[in-house]
């Protein structure tokens, strides 16, 4: 693939104070280069899309007739009163700026038909963009950990795509080991009457993926699939993304190793 035929792929990211000697608490665009790393080898040119908390739909749409797809990445828990709600005692700080540019994001990107790949939190973004409600703490129902048992580390467990979606199409319908880190989810009730429809899940009943069988390309999965060494949804999203002269060319190999890189943010941010 040419660089003039390599879609451009927008990442959402994080504001966060940083240490790097000798520089200490230096405000920072900062999203984990795993995503970096996935996209680039499935062909795209990335741009990291940094959060503002003055961001509407007028200035998400600006952004996104420069951009060809859009990533809305992990992090923090979505704010509550953002679906109605109040906070759980165990729901992380708001991250308010995050929440308005991805929030515009999402529906600008919905309105647009623009390829969207949403990763954990950004799965709930797009849900609660679209109306959908959030489960606060997943061990209140489902009466274990094993989603995010250890700060820090991701965790692994099976996710059971739904015959006859896109994902199955792209991943197919054999239960797959995914890496996991959350403790919340989209509570699939909730989706009824929005354009989603589920795609994988949980043997516990947790809603594992989400798309839209209307859209060119709008899904959204519930673990982390960059921190893996599969990359079959990058792929499937720059392929999207690519001009139509370029759609039928086979995305590079993944190189099968860690993306895990030395230059990753430090473990304390949430992915």
């Amino acid at each position: 693939m040419t660089t003039s035929a390599r879609p451009f792929v927008g990442v959402s990211s994080y504001v966060e104070d940083v240490d790097r000697s000798p520089w200490r608490a230096q405000r920072s665009a900062l999203v984990p280069h795993r995503y970096i790393a996935h996209l680039e080898r499935a062909g795209a040119l990335v741009v990291v899309l940094p959060p503002r908390p003055d961001a509407d739909d007028e200035m998400a749409h600006a952004v996104l007739d420069r951009i060809d797809a859009l990533v809305i990445a992990g992090g923090a828990d979505v704010e509550a009163s953002r679906y109605g709600a109040g906070p759980h005692e165990r729901a992380q700080r708001p991250r308010r700026d995050r929440d308005a540019w991805e929030l515009a994001l999402a529906r600008a990107s919905a309105d647009r038909d623009l390829p969207v790949l949403g990763i954990c939190r950004g799965m709930q973004v797009m849900a609660v963009a679209a109306g959908g409600v959030l489960e606060q703490h997943l061990p209140d129902r489902v009466g274990h950990d094993a989603h995010s048992p250890r700060p820090g580390e991701y965790a692994s467990h099976h996710a059971e795509p739904v015959e006859g979606t896109r994902l199955a199409e792209l991943l197919g319908t054999q239960p797959l080991d995914v890496p996991t880190y959350h403790h919340q989810a989209v509570r699939p009730e909730s989706l009824e009457g929005t354009p989603y429809r589920a795609s994988a899940w949980h043997a516990d009943g947790t809603l594992e993926a989400m798309e839209d069988p209307t859209a060119r390309f709008r899904l959204a999965v519930q673990w982390h699939p960059e921190a893996g060494e599969d990359g079959r949804l990058f792929d499937a999203l720059v392929a999207a993304a690519a001009p139509e002269s370029v759609r039928d060319v086979a995305p590079q190999t993944h190189i099968q190793r860690d993306v895990r890189r030395a230059d990753d943010p430090p473990r304390t941010m949430d992915p």
